[in-house]
C-alpha cells in the first residue's frame, strides 16, 4: 500500500524484495507499468492513487472516491464516537474504512457534507486560504431584520477569544429564514453570530459548497458519489484558486 508520495525504486525494492540498484534493469526491460505506461525513470514519483503493475500483476491500484452525504440531525461528524452515530456509519459498508470527512457540521446541523480518500483534494477545499464559499439556510427563533444583515456584512469581533469573524453575506428568505454564505468556518460561527444579534438558530442546513449543490433527491442520511460533472466543476473552482489536481 502506498500511503504517501515515494520514489519508484524505493517502492519496488520494498514490494519485490530486491536491491534498489536492480530496479533500473526492470525498467529497461519494460516490465513495470505506471498508470498504464512503461516506467522509464527510477526516480519517478508515485502516490497513493498511482496504478503500478509488474509483469502483468497489480502491485497497487487505488481509486479516488468523492462522496456527497445529506447529514441528518443527531449524527456526529467524526470517524468514531462512543455515544453517537457517526457520518461514517451512514456510508455503505465497503466505503466506511476508506474515506475521511471534508469539513464538518455540528451535531444538530444538517445538509451537505463531502467525504473522500483524496487528502490533497480535501485540504484544498478546507484550508482557509482557498476561501471556498459555503451556503447555509438558517431558521431562527425571532423575526429577522435588516440590522442583522448589516451586522453579518460588517463582521464581528469576539473579545473573549480574541477572534475576528470576517464579513459574510446574509440574505433574508422569509421572516424567519435566511441564507448565509461563509468563506471561513470558525467554531459554531453561524450560531454565535446570530446569538450576538439576539436571535437563536432553530435549524441550520448546508445546501452548497463552492458550486456544488446538495442533491434535492438525496434523503437525510443517504449518500452518493459525485458525478464527473460535479467533480470537474469543483476542481475548476479550486484550480481558479490555485489548486492543481495530481
Amino acid at each position: 500500500m502506498i500511503v504517501c508520495r515515494t520514489r519508484l525504486d524505493r517502492y519496488l525494492s520494498q514490494q519485490l524484495g530486491i536491491n534498489r540498484r536492480d530496479v533500473r534493469l526492470l525498467l529497461a526491460q519494460r516490465r513495470v507499468l505506471i498508470n498504464g505506461q512503461a516506467a522509464t525513470a527510477i526516480h519517478q514519483v508515485i502516490d497513493p492513487f498511482s496504478s503500478v503493475f509488474f509483469d502483468g500483476d497489480c502491485l497497487h491500484q487505488e481509486q479516488r472516491h468523492y462522496v456527497m452525504l445529506n447529514k441528518p440531525k443527531g449524527v456526529v461528524s467524526a470517524t468514531v464516537d462512543e455515544k453517537h452515530q457517526t457520518v461514517m456509519q451512514l456510508l455503505p459498508q465497503v466505503l466506511q474504512g476508506q474515506l475521511h470527512i471534508v469539513g464538518r457540521l455540528d451535531f444538530n446541523s444538517t445538509g451537505l457534507m463531502l467525504l473522500t480518500n483524496d487528502g490533497h483534494w480535501s485540504r484544498a477545499l478546507t484550508q482557509p486560504e482557498t476561501k471556498v464559499p459555503k451556503t447555509y439556510h438558517v431558521t431562527v427563533e425571532k423575526v429577522l431584520t435588516e440590522q442583522t444583515v448589516k451586522a453579518f456584512a460588517e463582521g464581528m469581533y469576539f473579545a473573549y477569544e480574541d477572534v475576528q469573524i470576517q464579513s459574510s453575506k446574509l440574505t433574508l428568505l422569509s421572516d424567519y429564514v435566511a441564507e448565509v454564505i461563509l468563506e471561513e468556518g470558525k467554531y459554531h460561527q453561524i450560531r454565535r453570530m446570530f446569538t450576538r444579534c439576539d436571535n437563536r438558530v432553530v435549524d441550520l442546513h448546508r445546501v452548497q459548497i463552492g458550486n456544488l449543490l446538495l442533491d434535492p433527491l438525496l434523503d437525510a442520511g443517504d449518500s452518493r458519489f459525485l458525478t464527473g460533472g460535479e467533480l470537474q466543476a469543483l476542481n475548476d473552482l479550486l484550480f481558479a484558486k490555485g489548486y492543481c489536481q495530481d
